[in-house]
């Protein structure tokens, strides 16, 4: 079909079917870039990178997985500007198979023992497409979701596809927590991590037929039946949105930077820091984001009633607070406390990651709302969850203390807090209009 070719908007569809396809979808691009980030805690410093101090090896092992943050930002250009162009559905279609093939073939990369330095090389390599991937998905799938349903849910429909954060965790924990229990450290080191990674073919396959099968976004079947999609939609939104660009950059730096200290940094502190079981960090993470399953659309919901602004900082706020307590409390060595701690700190991270989806995307009109939505959360990605466990753990090696890691969050979350004080309130924006977005609010 050509740019100039007018049809008339596909409106078929159920919003539930479209929630449901998003958020499968979602949860497998996230279990995917998930399990690269848990390897990275467990396995890849042994395997990749053998001849490294063990601590420098882990280091390294987060600095391959930052490389996924850091293309991002490049998915979202790329995949942004043809979501904006073609269309949501066709996009999501094309990053779900990017991402999928690059998993796959983690699991059958060779360890540093049979190739040298082509392993790490590769193994980057392939971090870098999965971030590619991921940086298209998540502007889709909220996308879709939240412009085929009722205007006045949009908060709740639009935290479908953030459950797949929770939900990706959740399998990725899962999926290497079970492996870690019943395989020997011999036989998890050699084979048995491979297999979270070659899961990834079967499951990608499952996640392409469900997407397959639902309509496109109404809203862009509108403007393109008028005509009316962006030529350069990446440039119109610096031009015409950079109020938006940078209120999605700043209040998601926090989001991002809580987040990846209480899931990802946490397995570090706990095995290596405080010398307990690494089955006790994962266990720890696969409750809490069980939890999150619930609590992500139950804050969206209440974005819809109470405004987006004040459910966020109200996260945010207490994620910052709560940051002074978890490493305390992670230090007395108890499994129940640790779970509790994380339980608490994913609470605080639901409630600023439930409304965010929505939030984000009302900054951008239509015709560049994929473009827009997906470079102001991708782009925070990088100073956020991509470098956080990295700065965490230089902090405690400087300051040999965790409560350098607990100012180092609250600092973000305060900047999240200053994006919040001076963003327009968007639940009640009539998403149709080519500005959303008023010159001051």
């Amino acid at each position: 079909m050509t740019d100039n070719q007018q049809v008339p908007p596909e409106r078929s569809g159920s919003p539930t079917k479209v929630i449901v396809a998003s958020l499968i979808g979602t949860s497998l691009e996230w279990y995917d870039f998930f399990l690269y980030a848990t390897a990275a805690a467990l396995v890849f410093n042994k395997l990749f990178f053998p001849q490294f101090d063990p601590a420098i090896g882990i280091l390294l092992g987060f600095v391959t997985a930052a490389v996924g943050f850091v293309a991002r930002p490049l998915g979202g250009i790329i995949f942004g500007h043809f979501g904006d162009r073609v269309g949501r559905k066709q996009v999501l279609v094309v990053t779900l198979i990017l991402m999928g093939g690059a998993t796959f073939l983690i699991g059958l990369l060779p360890g540093y023992a049979s190739i040298g330095i082509w392993a790490p090389i590769l193994l980057t390599a392939l971090r870098f497409l999965q971030g590619i991937g991921l940086g298209g998905e998540w502007g889709g799938a909220v996308l879709m979701t939240m412009e085929h349903g009722d205007p006045n849910r949009r908060g709740l429909n639009a935290s479908w596809p953030q459950i797949g954060v929770p939900m990706g965790n959740l399998l990725s924990a899962g999926v290497l927590g079970l492996l870690n229990a019943v395989l020997s450290e011999q036989a998890f080191l050699s084979w048995g991590w491979r297999i979270g990674f070659l899961i990834s073919g079967a499951l990608v396959l499952v996640g392409l037929w469900i997407r397959m099968t639902i309509a496109e976004s109404p809203l862009f079947a509108e403007i393109e039946h008028k005509g009316e999609k962006a030529q350069m939609p990446l440039l119109e939104v610096i031009k015409k949105h950079p109020r938006g660009l940078l209120v999605a950059m700043a209040a998601r730096v926090g989001t991002d930077v809580a987040f990846y200290t209480f899931t990802a940094y946490i397995i570090v502190y706990v095995t290596s820091n405080l010398g307990l079981p690494r089955g006790v960090g994962l266990n720890a993470v696969l409750i809490g984001s069980a939890c999150q399953l619930a609590l992500i659309p139950l804050f969206g919901a209440m974005s819809d009633r109470y405004g987006r602004r004040p459910v966020y900082a109200a996260g945010a706020i207490s994620a910052g607070i709560w940051a002074f307590a978890f490493f305390p409390l992670l230090a007395t060595k108890s499994t129940a406390i640790i779970v509790l701690a994380t339980i608490v700190a994913l609470v605080t991270h639901a409630a600023m990651y439930g409304p965010q989806a929505a939030f984000i995307s009302e900054l951008f009109s239509t015709k560049l709302r994929y473009s827009g939505a997906s470079m102001g959360y991708q782009v925070a990605g990088i100073v956020g969850g991509g470098i956080a466990p990295i700065i965490s753990i230089a902090l405690v090696q400087k300051f040999h203390t965790a409560f350098a890691v607990s100012g180092y969050v609250l600092a973000m979350v305060v900047l999240t807090l200053i994006a919040l004080k001076f963003a327009p309130e968007t639940s009640g924006r009539d998403l149709t209009g080519d500005n959303p977005i008023p010159a001051r609010s």
